[in-house]
């Protein structure tokens, strides 16, 4: 049985949630959890959060063994971004693009 958890409009770039992404798929809860904790990305600790979410909403079910449990699929879409306007030369504004994006997690037992 599945269990799910999203986290939508996360203050951070979608290709750089990827990467922290991309190291956990696959692995057990426990391991991936390990794994975040050392791991010095802003998006590790956003997705340690989900993830610790996920396997609550799998204690709340009461259905699944939460000791089994794995990142069956994590995925990271991007979100809008916020506009902002930066003073430049000669009286010019530049745009700054702030990042947002939607990171799920899908864990499921093995």
């Amino acid at each position: 049985m599945e269990v799910k958890a999203s986290l939508k409009y996360a203050r951070v770039g979608a290709r750089k949630a990827r990467l922290v992404a991309d190291l956990i798929r696959g692995k057990d809860v426990n391991e991936a959890l390990e794994a975040l904790t050392f791991l010095n990305k802003k998006s590790a600790g956003m997705i340690k959060k989900l993830i610790e979410s996920a396997v609550a909403n799998a204690e709340q079910k009461q259905v699944i063994d939460v000791d089994n449990l794995f990142v069956k699929t994590i995925w990271v879409d991007a979100g809008p971004q916020m506009k902002r306007y930066i003073p430049k030369a000669q009286g010019r504004a530049s745009e700054i693009r702030k990042k947002l994006s939607h990171i799920n997690v899908v864990l499921e037992e093995r």
